[in-house]
């Protein structure tokens, strides 16, 4: 399938299509060996031979792995300014560039998925897909049945009202509670501010689900790879076609 050169230089990460664009005309870039300045040529990646300064590109094949991230590191690639430890250090061993898709806070446990799909990631975070995100709490008190109703019901908070998916008790701990509660969009400490809110706030927190895709028993500061099954179970929720044959891992 051909595509426009700028867009397969773009797939391969190599530069934005704009960026691209400027490297065609400069003479950068060689199709099957010829310089090429014209903006309107299309590729087959199955086929062609794309170089840049020199050196092929080609599309890198797409990995989709879960971290148990531990708490106390941040969610971002490379080293922090302030010396705290980063999730980098945790899949070093991962030879593909992956990104997370979206972030837990410094002291938040639990799954994150990590990939180099754009398109996937961008339908993950999206709220249109309302994919369920699933937490377990550890809460300061002992939190009444009854109020449970008025958790599902909802409350106002300071950047507008948020009601969860689900909630429920899972057990008591002496003065705390451990409640699992489910929202499908991700504010910026949603699932703090909320149990906040019904004065009961958060002692720990791990997110133990995405959509279809679960934690399991993948021991903490551990990475695998998705299975062919969640693979297509997370594509099919999020509207898009799964394709084996471009799966890296």
């Amino acid at each position: 399938m051909e595509v426009r050169l700028n867009r397969f230089l773009s797939m391969c990460g190599v530069a934005s299509r704009r960026k691209a664009d400027q490297l065609i005309k400069e003479g950068r870039v060689k199709v099957n060996g010829e310089v090429v300045t014209s903006l309107g040529v299309k590729v087959d990646p199955e086929v062609d031979r794309v170089e840049v300064d020199g050196k092929e590109v080609k599309i890198p094949r797409k990995r989709y792995i879960i971290l148990n991230k531990p708490p106390y590191y941040l969610t971002q690639l490379g080293e922090s300014p302030d010396g705290r430890r980063t999730i980098q250090e945790l899949i070093k061993d991962v030879p593909e560039r992956v990104y997370p898709v979206g972030r837990l806070d410094y002291n938040t446990e639990g799954l994150l998925i990590l990939t180099n799909d754009g398109e996937l990631a961008n339908r993950i975070m999206h709220p249109r897909y309302k994919l369920p995100k699933v937490y377990v709490a550890l809460v300061k008190g002992v939190v009444p049945r009854n109020k449970l109703k008025r958790m599902r019901q909802g409350t106002e908070l300071e950047d507008g009202f948020a009601r969860p998916d689900d909630v429920k008790i899972l057990r008591y701990e002496g003065p705390r509670t451990w409640v699992q509660i489910t929202f499908h969009e991700g504010r910026k400490h949603l699932v703090k501010r909320f149990l906040g809110k019904f004065g009961h706030p958060v002692i720990r927190l791990i997110r133990t689900a995405i959509g279809p895709v679960r934690l399991g028993d993948l021991p903490q500061g551990k990475w695998r790879d998705l299975t062919e099954r969640e693979l297509r179970r997370l594509f099919k929720a999020v509207g898009l076609k799964y394709s084996p044959q471009e799966v890296s891992g």
